[in-house]
């Protein structure tokens, strides 16, 4: 053996080098997704963020505390007074359970980990997953040079770690990660036929109900994969035997949720799944007949069966549909599709800022380059169209719409989007920097049919070999290589800025810039709650918008009459309708429902635009909606149709119970003057609002929160019954007067 000879490896150690250079880059990024995750941990504390992950958190130390099966019954009389609420049935216990797991696991261990920081830290730690999930995606649709960008990609993009910092302990949490890895299951079982991986992929969409109220993406994605293909006549035995397996365990698999119950067999939003499962029944059957009947005119009978079966059990959908026994679509569904319906007819849903259309840099801000390669992982898929390649094609469209909808949606996009991108970034790459590239071999028919095909044979040995063309100079290769780096160092840049400066921030805990550069701290929302919780009765029952529900329950412990979960309208319209109204119509609401404290969000002083004021005109449409004759938006505005809280403002807001609670004493700020309302831009009214049925108990030191004790005795009816005992002792007088003057005449 000659020294050129021996200086090359063997090609199992070659094998074995690059597995391991593999996993040490998986490493890598698995652990710059967690760190990027930490800034919220490092830059303030270690805190549950938003709203709903406080709720999350509550029912996370009740199944801790209580066990699996209290927390089943978990009936929370604190919410939603004086309903109450059945927490444990209405809830996706998936996020719950799975941190109770890892919290059981490792006590067992002896290993004395606070479940708040299981809570905080479960997001990263699930990030680590979606990036793993993802290169085995990618790897399935081109090679594992994509599947470690998709893995980076997916790991920094913005689009994800907005909802997957640490302390954003939600639904979503762990639900991108299942999403991804059912969606990987599901291409590994249509592409190998294989039933172990269609079991696979119905457990893990289980695993994905229990999680999170968008598996409907999956429930009708997988399906619509499957109808595509029978319509692009790529029906085959491995097509069959991924769905049916699927379709079966999955959905018994999803009705053993409380929540969803019987859902998958009486709801629309289920319907097509069942549809498409019939359907490749009625389309095995034809090719099992066509397998042993030659005649033509048998075929034509058999597919003329299989037409009216289908038209029938449509027909059978839309009677069912009709006659009630099939749920149809609900009104968040519906908003999908028509983004003014939830405007019209649910306000309460068009009403969270999540659910509003996307402005065009959204998709910049959270994607950034990765929004031009997009398109470009799109084209290169199209080019080779095998089955799972459709899959993706068909999550891209639907993934786009729906983002464009609604903007909590790009979530669902972000995961296709890094996966497009890495097959174009490692396309491109494969061809300007190999030194002598050959060109792909075009599908064979029967690989665009679905079906599996035979390698090509190697060359014959003394056969010439081929030249191929290079595709550049040097020098073109070289800019285009290196305007790649540029763009991917901008990406990341970009990613670590975004992270850092717009999600890492809990909402609990505001940053704010002094003039001199330094940050200050804003911590009212704490304060607040702490007060509540030193200075109030256990009993008490607290009143507010229900953005603030879980966070008073999860911070201050206390009753609350309404909270994030919406699930009564009536409820919230008419906290709304309180609020809308003026103080002597809303004080006998506030003492029918027996309201200890009012809590209200004020930004006018240090520019806060999230208040409650600028959330008003949303209180004051659910309420119409329930009371048209009491409460009209139209009073609200002036005569020019502006949104006033000045001098000039309307009668109707400025007698509002709201209006009141904000502006009450503001204007001893500026010594007795005009104040100025730095959220709304114009001065507030002249002379602060006076109230006669309210006792202010607590402002913050930013006036950011604000909060009100109801009177117990209403002081208007102490007053009037004074008068009237005035009245009635006069007359009695004056009739005394009459008799004893008459007497002494």
């Amino acid at each position: 053996m000659s020294t050129a000879e021996g200086s090359v490896l063997p090609l199992e150690t070659k094998r074995t080098l690059l597995s391991l250079l593999r996993t040490v880059i998986l490493c890598m990024i698995i652990g710059a997704a967690v760190s990027s995750r930490l800034f919220a941990v490092v830059r303030y504390e270690s805190i549950i963020h938003e709203f709903d992950p406080w709720f999350n958190f509550r029912a996370t130390k009740v199944l801790t505390k209580d066990g699996y099966y209290r927390f089943w019954n978990w009936f929370d009389p604190t919410a939603w007074y004086p309903l109450g609420r059945a927490a444990g049935g209405t809830v996706f216990p998936g996020l719950m359970v799975t941190s109770g797991t890892l919290y059981n696991i490792l006590h067992f261990f002896n290993l004395p980990v606070n479940i708040r920081d299981i809570c905080v830290m479960l997001a990263p730690l699930f990030s680590g997953f979606t990036a793993l999930a993802a290169y085995a995606f990618t790897t399935t649709m081109k090679d594992e040079s994509a599947g470690l960008l998709a893995a980076l990609f997916v790991g920094i993009a913005p689009g994800y770690i907005s909802r997957s910092v640490a302390g954003s302990y939600d639904n979503e949490a762990i639900a991108i990660f299942l999403l991804l890895f059912t969606f990987y299951l599901w291409v590994r079982a249509v592409k190998d036929g294989s039933v172990l991986f269609g079991v696979l992929t119905a457990l893990f969409y289980f695993y994905m109900v229990a999680a999170w109220g968008g598996y409907v993406f999956i429930t009708n994605m997988i399906p619509l994969h499957a109808f595509v293909l029978l319509l692009m006549g790529r029906y085959s035995t491995r097509l069959y035997v991924a769905y049916s397996s699927f379709y079966v365990i999955g959905t018994l698999g999803s009705m053993q949720i409380p929540f969803v119950g019987f859902q998958p067999v009486r709801t629309s939003e289920h319907m097509a799944a069942l549809g498409v499962f019939g359907l490749l029944q009625l389309v095995a059957l034809t090719e099992l007949m066509r397998s042993y009947v030659s005649s033509q005119q048998f075929k034509l009978l058999v597919r003329s069966f299989v037409a009216l079966v289908a038209v029938l059990a449509f027909g059978a959908l839309v009677a069912l549909t009709y006659g009630g026994y099939i749920a149809p679509w609900t009104g968040r569904f519906y908003s999908l599709w028509d983004t003014g319906y939830a405007k019209k007819h649910i306000p309460i849903i068009a009403s969270v800022s999540e659910h509003q259309p996307p402005a065009w840099p959204a998709y910049f801000m959270d994607l950034q380059s990765l929004i031009v390669f997009f398109p470009v992982g799109v084209f290169f898929l199209f080019k080779q169209l095998r089955d799972e390649h459709v899959f993706v094609i068909i999550y891209a469209v639907m993934g786009s719409y729906f983002s464009g909808v609604m903007v909590r949606l790009m979530l669902t996009l972000t995961p296709c989007v890094c996966v497009c991108a890495a097959i174009a970034v490692s396309t491109l790459v494969d061809t300007y920097v190999a030194p002598n590239p050959a060109p792909a071999a075009a599908p064979s028919a029967a690989a665009k049919k679905g079906k599996g095909a035979k390698a090509p044979a190697e060359p014959a040995p003394d056969a010439a070999p081929r030249r191929v063309p290079r595709i550049a100079s040097l020098a073109s290769r070289a800019l285009v290589v290196l305007s790649l780096l540029v763009m991917l160092l901008m990406f990341v840049m970009h990613c670590t800025y975004t992270t850092s400066s717009a999600y890492s921030s809990p909402s609990v805990v505001l940053a704010s810039t002094r003039p001199d550069g330094s940050m200050m701290m804003i911590d009212d929302f704490r304060e607040a709650y702490y007060w509540l919780h030193e200075n109030t009765a256990r009993d008490a029952k607290v009143m507010s918008w229900w953005d603030y529900g879980y966070q008073i329950a999860g911070f201050a412990d206390r009753t609350t009459l309404v909270d994030n979960n919406t699930w009564n309208n009536t409820h919230i319209a008419t906290v709304g309708r309180a609020m809308a109204t003026t103080e002597e119509k809303a004080y006998p609401i506030l003492r029918k429902h027996d309201v200890d404290y009012i809590l209200i969000i004020f930004g006018g002083l240090i520019g806060y635009s999230g208040d409650d004021l600028n959330k008003f005109l949303w209180m004051i449409r659910i309420s119409q909606g329930i009371w048209p004759e009491e409460i009209n938006e139209g009073k609200f505005f002036t005569a020019n149709g502006e949104y006033r809280v000045d001098d000039h403002a309307t009668p109707t807001m400025r007698d509002s119970l709201m209006y009141k609670m904000s502006y009450h004493r503001f204007n001893e700020l500026f010594a007795g003057g005009p104040s100025m309302d730095r959220v709304r831009g114009s001065q507030g009214p002249s002379s602060s609002p006076e109230l006669s049925t309210l006792d202010e108990v607590f402002t913050s030191q930013n006036w950011l929160v604000r909060i009100y004790q109801v009177k117990k005795e209403d002081p208007l009816a102490r007053r009037l019954a004074r008068a009237h005992a005035f009245e009635q002792g006069q007359r009695q007088k004056q009739a005394e007067f009459a008799t004893h003057g008459s007497v002494v005449r």
